[in-house]
């Protein structure tokens, strides 16, 4: 009788452990089944974890600068501008830039009004600048205050900048950044704007333009002396200065266009007597 109740004891319990091991089971299935929706978002979210690492990867791999365009600079060498274009973090990431110059210009640049980036493969961009239009600049307090064709004074600088002339002649007491320069005639800008382009346009290079007090105009190039008057044919008149000056190197003196017309070609030059000491 006693190994009755033994083995009936033991079958009991097999019994209990068993009907234990399937309460486990379906406790742990009901679980499964009740959380499944984040077992499907916590997968999700991992694979997309692991496909931006990878995206991250491949970019930062296939998408480096390895080669710059840069056009239209001239007070800022190339390598300041792609300086400034590639800064900062990734700045050498062809995708990256994209994404930041995507429709937006670079503004805020000295000398320049606006810089715009484009890619043009994977290790190549290109950089576009629009540099003001400087139309010359005057000294004031050891500085060259450069101003634009409206008489903005636009730059303050230590340094000149090539290309743009000196004015001088004009009478004003005071200078304010982002201002129109106070002069008396603010149309004198028009005219210094025409010089500069027409000096440009026949590749000369004019140290320093001088208005008189009458409203003339010289020339400085060097040792010679440019006398073009109030202003009028100057498009003529330095059209015929580009053949002339070369006739002129070495020489000091005055050239006198004052008078100076396609019709009448009247024009003198006065040598500078040098008097030695």
């Amino acid at each position: 009788m006693a190994k009755k109740k033994i083995k009936k004891k033991k079958t009991i319990k097999k019994v209990n452990t068993k009907i234990a091991e399937y309460r486990e089971r379906r406790s742990f299935g009901e679980y499964v089944a009740s959380h499944k929706s984040l077992f499907i978002i916590g997968g999700m979210l991992l694979v997309l974890v692991i496909g931006l690492i990878a995206a991250y990867s491949y970019i930062i791999a296939n998408y480096t600068v390895t080669t710059v365009y840069v056009e239209g600079n001239v007070h800022y060498t190339n390598e300041e501008i792609i300086n400034m274009v590639m800064e900062g973090r990734y700045g050498n990431n062809s995708l990256l830039l994209s994404a930041r110059y995507k429709d937006k210009s670079i503004v805020g640049v000295p000398f320049v009004e606006k810089m715009d980036v484009s890619v043009v493969d994977p290790h190549t961009i290109k950089i576009e600048v629009y540099e003001k239009a400087l139309a010359g600049y005057v000294e004031y307090l050891e500085r060259y205050m450069y101003f634009d064709k409206d008489g903005i004074v636009v730059e303050s600088a230590l340094e000149k900048t090539p290309g743009v002339p000196m004015v001088t002649g004009l009478t004003f007491d005071h200078v304010v950044l982002y201002e129109p320069l106070p002069v008396e005639n603010p149309e004198i800008f028009e005219t210094i704007l025409s010089i500069t382009q027409l000096v440009n346009k026949y590749s000369l290079s004019v140290d320093r333009i001088y208005f008189g007090s009458d409203g003339s105009l010289t020339l400085y190039f060097t040792d010679v002396k440019v006398a073009l008057g109030v202003g009028a044919n100057l498009d003529e008149k330095i059209m015929k200065l580009q053949y002339m000056l070369p006739e002129l190197e070495g020489k000091s003196g005055t050239l006198h266009m004052e008078n100076y017309t396609e019709e009448t070609k009247n024009v003198s030059f006065e040598t500078e007597q040098i008097i030695e000491q």
